[in-house]
């Protein structure tokens, strides 16, 4: 498969989840679609796009210009990039889960999801922030 048309069909493929955590995060459905139904299958388009680049075991992840060398080939970019996209979802559906089990407000977890959106570690690390906000209280 093309891998343009891929990156554009997994970068539409988060678009639900990512939706249901923002707009109804208390629906039976969504943590099970945001964390265990669209990143898995981004796990397996995310090894088909590895397989499909792979060029042998060049793996040395010691110095960034071998990780850039790893990453030349657009299929092993795309495979790095569907792993951004399965990833950050999962970690959104953990805080979305992990707010409402300790009681805290959705809306304080919003910005914590659109940064997680966008920049992933930021937006992990404003949720820890928050969340241990709310144990101080």
């Amino acid at each position: 498969m093309n891998n343009e048309l891929l990156f554009r069909i997994c970068n539409l493929a988060v678009l639900p989840g990512w939706i249901l955590l923002f707009a109804a995060p208390n629906w039976r459905w969504t943590r099970r679609i945001a964390m265990f139904t669209i990143p898995p299958l981004l796990s397996i388009v995310y090894i088909y796009a590895f397989i499909a680049s792979f060029e042998g075991l060049h793996a040395d992840y010691t110095s960034l210009g071998m990780v850039q060398w790893i990453l030349r080939t657009p299929g092993a970019l795309l495979a790095a990039w569907i792993h951004f996209l399965a990833f950050d979802l999962f970690v959104g559906a953990w805080m979305v889960g992990d707010a409402k089990h300790r009681g805290i407000l959705h809306l304080a977890v919003v910005p914590c999801l659109m940064l997680t959106f966008v920049l992933g570690p930021a937006g992990l690390l404003v949720y820890f922030g928050l969340r241990a906000g709310k144990r101080q209280e």
